[in-house]
């Protein structure tokens, strides 16, 4: 038997804990009564690692089963079709986990188009990202309607002026007319069949990357004990400070930490500077310009600088916004309408070391 969480102690949660992990091992009800039931143990205490070892559920299917029902009913509240709401009942789990950055109303439409196109979770993401910057638009782009099939069409229609291959375009242009909703829609999308006019897109600008290099831009933070006089008991009272690789963060007690970086101009000039960590490939990094032009492909930890204080849009920086309760970095091409939260000043890669044994030997430093 699985321990109990101290807050499932008690026999009411104790028995209804019980019953959601014998119902979850056996697989009775639907998924998105399995993404209730996980949903419900993780309020009664139970941690994801327990609930697989009881059930069988990896924590990664977990996240997506309870992020997918809560998707679900959104749509079921938001009057989704009976066809959509019986056709999801039963399966994709996953294709609904990739609209959970829409509202409401976004979702039901998204999942109306998914289910229509029998779109698979590649497609579904295509969906969820073209309405989301869909809504973005003051005004509705000419000859396109609020629905997801224009969003979807609009995205192919402004992606085919972009490209000067002949097949690529024919190929976009294809993929508007099938999911146009509008008539104006398509009619914008079928005129592209005779005018092969190129719009020129505008590149991304480059991210704000930098490396550190030298030993001398690696500081290492050290407590302080006070001022002198000082007692012994005041010496060992002050906590032993072990750095957190790769770029030395510190913790103290609570939740606050710190982290040292050099003295660069931009860091100075900074009024209200906050350090965001993420992977260099996560997709928060990898969404702001779709594949950035100077990322690469290896996956490491980054320290992203953000100035909390500039908040006035410009076309060469990255900004962070709210992306439906989550925070997010986008390029705005021409200024936005939703609030800025901070504008990305500095993108910090970890000291390359070949062999960090060497740096522990200091007869092979002296040589």
């Amino acid at each position: 038997m699985t321990d109990l969480p101290p807050n499932a102690q008690n026999s009411d949660n104790h028995d209804v804990a019980q019953d959601l992990l014998r119902k979850l091992r056996q697989k009775q009800g639907t998924w998105v009564e399995w993404g209730t039931a996980i949903a419900q143990l993780q309020k009664f205490g139970y941690d994801p690692q327990a609930i697989f070892e009881a059930t069988g559920f990896e924590p990664i299917q977990q996240n997506q089963v309870i992020v997918g029902a809560q998707v679900y009913n959104s749509i079921e509240k938001a009057g989704a079709s009976q066809a959509v709401r019986s056709h999801y009942t039963t399966r994709g789990s996953d294709v609904l986990y990739e609209l959970r950055l829409l509202t409401q109303e976004e979702r039901a439409a998204a999942a109306e188009l998914t289910f229509l196109h029998k779109l698979d979770v590649d497609e579904a993401r295509e969906v969820a990202k073209a309405v989301k910057d869909f809504s973005r638009f003051p005004t509705l782009p000419e000859g396109f309607e609020n629905h997801p099939g224009d969003a979807v069409a609009y995205q192919c229609w402004k992606l085919a002026r972009q490209n000067s291959d002949l097949q690529e375009r024919s190929r976009l242009i294809a993929k508007g007319l099938r999911f146009a909703h509008s008539q104006t829609a398509r009619k914008q999308i079928e005129q592209l069949l005779t005018d092969f006019t190129v719009v020129p897109k505008r590149p991304a600008p480059l991210l704000p990357f930098y490396r550190l290099d030298s030993e001398e831009e690696l500081p290492r933070i050290i407590p302080v004990v006070g001022e002198l006089p000082l007692t012994p008991q005041e010496l060992k009272a002050v906590p032993i400070v072990e750095g957190i690789e790769p770029f030395g963060m510190v913790k103290f007690a609570g939740e606050q930490a710190w982290v040292a970086l050099p003295g660069w101009q931009i860091l100075l000039s900074a009024e209200d500077p906050v350090v965001i960590l993420c992977k260099s490939d996560s997709e928060a990094l990898l969404r702001s310009a779709d594949r950035l032009p100077n990322q690469t492909q290896n996956s490491s930890q980054v320290l992203v600088v953000v100035d909390r204080d500039q908040r006035e849009w410009d076309s060469n920086s990255y900004f962070v916004v709210d992306n439906s309760g989550e925070l997010d970095f986008q390029w705005f091409e021409t200024a936005p309408e939703i609030h800025l939260l901070g504008k990305i000043i500095v993108i910090v890669r970890p000291k390359k070391i070949l062999d960090e044994n060497v740096t522990k030997d200091f007869w092979q430093i002296d040589e």
